[in-house]
């Protein structure tokens, strides 16, 4: 029997608490106008009474009793013998209407008698018109039963109770469908949400009430199930990713080292050994490399980093201090230029742009350092052949290579430019390729000092998939890069 609805459960329970208040007050109301109507009566009996007693003791009766009060109507005088010496019109022929008779202490009392005249019971006032002990008594009143004000009213509090509570029962329904309304709503929307489409919001009703903090809440939920899903893509896709990079790119030095031993299988006589020695301890370290890297790659992709407050001067000039480069780093270095990042990630971004530009460089490697408006602005150029403008998005994909770096002796594995962006996108920052003052390549890091904000996880792991939006996000013309032209710190640090 109870209503599987809230809606109807709600209006059940209302309705039946407003029964139990209006039914008992109504019940109150009726027993105090019944009171207050008896009081009535006796006050009407009492008045015509004491009216027709002081007739009777000034002698001015002509003949019958006329009644003065209204509604009191059975009025008689009876001796103390028990005979009526007198009566109004409806009280006429009739016997006593009472047998009770006052004292003399009490000369006036109020009284219901049921004489059985077909009248029903009465309501009498018995006074006695003299204090002597032969004095006769006034019987005034009127019958109790039929239709009285007192059933009237009855009647008007039955009445009123049923049309409160009906009208209860129906505003609560009204009321409860009303407030439910938009979390049927949040319902629907919620049912028409599936896996391929989580982007679906629930609408917010006006209001901070628990409706509409349910509805935040449900959106809230939604975009962290959206972005459960988006990273467990992305993981699986760089999963997929590591797989393929990795079949590919080690099957090269695999297959040179099989070619070197098996030719030297065959010629054993003929073969250098410190030669072949060589040239597969080559081959391994190219192998280690490309393992480690890809490594990284997966890491970076996969987990976010642990950040600290991290000194970026004093880590440039440590990691460039520590290096044996052929062409020495000229610094132009903000001095106290901090922020929230991971320093072993920030480090190896840094390694990974310095190996490329002294790959190419021919003279010049230049780093430039400066906060600027919330970012810090990192410029790692050189005076080597660039990188053309449509070639400036291609050089950050996996094993992408000029034709100038892909021997053996000169080239990296293809994954230090790959690294460094998804390293600069998990700090929620951005890395562009433009061209450097001295005519080279130069790559420019922009990263928040405060680190990525509460909401800026997904808009990371969206950058690290390639959709970034919003001020951070790789440009996707060079040419809104930073040009050599901004104001830099005095490069007063000299040569290293």
């Amino acid at each position: 029997m109870r209503p599987h609805s809230i809606r109807g459960r709600v209006t059940v329970l209302v309705t039946a608490l407003a029964t139990l208040l209006l039914i008992p007050t109504g019940i109150l109301g009726s027993i105090l106008a019944r009171q207050a109507f008896s009081t009535a009566v006796w006050l009407d009996a009492r008045q015509e009474a004491a009216l027709t007693a002081a007739a009777w003791r000034t002698g001015h009766f002509r003949g019958g009793i006329t009644p003065q009060v209204a509604g009191i109507d059975l009025v008689q005088v009876v001796a103390p013998d028990r005979r009526v010496l007198a009566a109004s019109p409806a009280a006429r022929g009739m016997a006593p209407l009472s047998s009770f008779w006052p004292s003399q202490q009490d000369p006036m009392q109020d009284l219901q008698a049921c004489p059985h005249y077909g009248i029903g019971c009465l309501r009498l006032s018995a006074l006695r018109v003299t204090p002597g002990s032969d004095s006769p008594v006034v019987y005034a009143g009127r019958p109790v039963d039929g239709f009285t004000p007192v059933a009237m009213f009855d009647l008007l509090f039955t009445v009123e109770v049923a049309a409160l509570v009906l009208l209860t029962a129906w505003a609560t329904w009204k009321v409860a469908g009303r407030t439910l309304l938009p979390v049927e709503a949040i319902r629907s929307d919620l049912a028409a949400v599936n896996v391929n489409d989580l982007d679906t919001r629930v609408p917010v009703p006006a209001g901070d009430d628990e409706i509409g903090r349910l509805a935040r809440t449900v959106n809230s939920t939604l975009a962290r199930i959206e972005e459960a899903k988006r990273i467990t893509e992305r993981a699986l896709r760089r999963q997929r990713e590591f797989a393929a990079d990795a079949s590919h790119e080690l099957r090269t030095p695999l297959a040179g080292l099989r070619t070197q031993l098996e030719e030297a299988q065959l010629h054993p006589d003929e073969t250098d050994l410190r030669s072949l020695l060589k040239d597969a301890l080559l081959d391994v370290e190219r192998l280690e490399a490309i393992i480690d890297d890809l490594l990284l790659l997966a890491k970076v992709g996969a987990t976010a980093p642990d950040r600290t407050l991290v000194d970026v001067s004093e880590l440039v000039r440590d990691e460039v201090a520590r290096r044996t480069d052929r062409i020495p780093v000229r610094l132009r270095l903000a001095d106290g230029v901090r922020m929230h990042a991971a320093p072993r990630h920030l480090a190896r971004l840094l390694t990974n742009l310095l190996d490329n530009a002294q790959r190419h460089a021919r003279s010049v490697v230049e780093i430039g350092l400066r906060r600027d408006a919330g970012f810090v602005e990192l410029r790692i150029g050189d005076d080597g052949p660039g990188v053309p403008v449509d070639e400036r998005e291609r050089v950050f994909e996996r094993f992408a290579r000029s034709d100038s770096a892909r021997s053996r002796g000169i080239g990296g594995t293809g994954l230090g430019l790959a690294i460094a962006r998804d390293i600069a996108r998990a700090h929620c920052g951005t890395l562009v390729a433009a061209e450097s003052a001295h005519g080279g390549a130069e790559f420019v890091l922009r990263l928040p000092v405060s680190g990525c904000p509460p909401i800026a996880g997904a808009a990371a792991s969206r950058a690290v998939t390639g959709h970034a939006t919003g001020p951070n996000a790789e440009p996707s013309q060079p040419e809104n890069a930073p040009g050599p032209e901004d104001t830099w710190a005095p490069a007063n640090q000299g040569r290293t």
